[in-house]
């Protein structure tokens, strides 16, 4: 395979699968004899997998404090807060992904191997939406070529377009009855080798991809929907990834807390609508999401506030991400997309494409994949989805509801950023932290000093309330 010259040259990836020798981020270096110039497609898949996943965990590790699921320990934190953060880290690391799924997509084209080319353009369409999601305009045209180390940026529109081609693309290459290579289900760290597991996962992508036009005059429910009926059919679709060097990275948060490495505080936003203050009905979600303090009830922390304990920050006071709940146990898998969330995609599509009573259906097999998803009782499950609050009726659904519900189905995913700016942050009692540096909810973030620092075509940014262009 061609070597290509990554335009991020100096950059170093950490976490690669255990026990197996990845496609390594060789760049130009030449006769290095720890890395792999020619790996085969199989070993390049397990590798794109995995990180695909890992950076699912990094980009959630920022903007779940946007979306108050998470909370900083200290007062004034600069994510809490809304300053201008260097997010160099997880820049690169989306860029190496890409780098590696460009590769594999390359190498697949040149062997034949239809479905690991439908394979690559899933995964790269999914890297490219949580770049422009964070970002706007991104490299990716010229991006992965030798001939310049300093890409343009595609306007963020059009790279838009380009998800929805590449998951158009992978549709068909996953859809082929011949294919020079099989999937290996043992490398396939996300759908085990199963293309129309794949093809499934193209279709969800597809219907989020499309559902985030939402606040624009080119939003179609019905292409939405469209997309939803080829995908999921229940929880045993979901793309997720279990493959871990030591354990779940959100787990890992987790551990460190306990040790007084201190993160992974749980926000006051999202414990206190799971209690129920702000809707009205206890979620029995919560004691599968996090564990009660050693008081024995569920306390969050305010964003920008920090601390709320009567004492240090070491008693354990306040609730935090949990090594025991299904989510986010040492051994629980990175979730990209999920059945809950498709169904809630196809609620609120429908209930805007006036289909009230497939909106409401929708809305409650959601809740109700969910509670499966958190291995709830169904006794627990049943009475609150039976709750008044709950089900409202197909002729009282909102998307107030349809929000309420997802904002606990997408917990620690990128998607609830987008969900949150489409929904102009309109949950109940959500408002901006305290001392923010901004009079209002923060819209994107500003680029990397990494790119600024080498790239002149980087784009300035200087004010993060300024929306993407799909945030209408």
């Amino acid at each position: 395979m061609k070597k290509i010259m990554r335009y991020m040259l100096a950059l170093v990836f950490v976490g690669t699968v255990a026990g197996l020798q990845g496609c390594e981020d060789y760049f130009d270096l030449e006769d290095n004899p720890n890395l792999v110039n020619d790996p085969p497609l199989s070993t390049m898949l397990s590798t794109a997998t995995q990180k695909t996943a890992l950076n699912n965990y990094r980009v959630a590790s920022i903007t779940s404090y946007f979306v108050q699921y998470l909370a900083s320990s200290t007062q004034g934190s600069s994510t809490d807060s809304y300053e201008v953060t260097d997010y160099s880290g997880t820049w690169n690391a989306l860029y190496l992904a890409m780098a590696d799924i460009y590769d594999m997509r390359q190498k697949a084209l040149e062997e034949g191997a239809s479905h690991y080319v439908g394979v690559a353009d899933v995964l790269m369409a999914y890297h490219l939406s949580l770049v422009t999601d964070l970002w706007g305009d991104a490299p990716y045209s010229n991006a992965f070529i030798s001939t310049t180390l300093t890409p343009t940026f595609d306007p963020a529109g059009d790279l838009y377009q380009e998800t929805l081609r590449l998951l158009d693309e992978a549709i068909v290459e996953l859809g082929k009855a011949e294919s020079s290579v099989l999937l290996d289900a043992n490398n396939d760290l996300i759908h085990g080798g199963s293309t129309e597991n794949w093809i499934k996962t193209a279709y969800a992508l597809k219907a989020r991809q499309l559902n985030k036009l939402s606040g624009t005059s080119s939003y179609d429910p019905q292409a939405v929907l469209a997309a939803v009926e080829n995908s999921y059919t229940s929880n045993a679709d979901n793309a997720e990834m279990g493959v871990f060097e030591e354990r779940n990275p959100w787990a890992e948060v987790a551990l460190e807390n306990e040790n007084l490495i201190l993160g992974g505080w749980l926000s006051e936003q999202l414990i206190e609508q799971l209690k129920g203050t702000t809707t009205g009905v206890e979620d029995p979600r919560l004691p599968k999401i996090t564990d009660p303090t050693i008081n024995g009830d569920y306390v969050g922390t305010p964003n920008s506030v920090g601390n709320v304990g009567s004492a240090s920050n070491t008693i354990r006071d306040e609730t935090y991400i949990s090594r025991n709940s299904p989510l986010t146990s040492d051994t629980s898998p990175i979730i990209l997309v999920s059945y809950p969330e498709v169904k809630m995609i196809e609620a609120e599509a429908a209930l805007r494409a006036g289909q009230t009573e497939r909106a409401y259906e929708a809305y409650l097999q959601g809740i109700q994949a969910s509670m499966d998803m958190l291995e709830v009782a169904s006794a627990d499950a049943n009475a609150y989805i039976s709750d008044p609050a709950v089900s409202v009726g197909a002729s009282n659904l909102t998307l107030a509801d349809i929000f309420r519900e997802k904002y606990v189905i997408t917990y620690l995913n990128p998607e609830a950023w987008n969900d949150a700016r489409r929904f102009d942050y309109q949950y109940e009692d959500f408002t901006v932290p305290v001392n923010a540096v901004l009079p209002t909810f923060i819209r994107r973030v500003a680029y990397p000093s990494d790119e600024t620092a080498k790239n002149p075509n980087t784009p300035d940014v200087t004010d993060l309330a300024d929306p993407l262009w799909w945030d209408a």
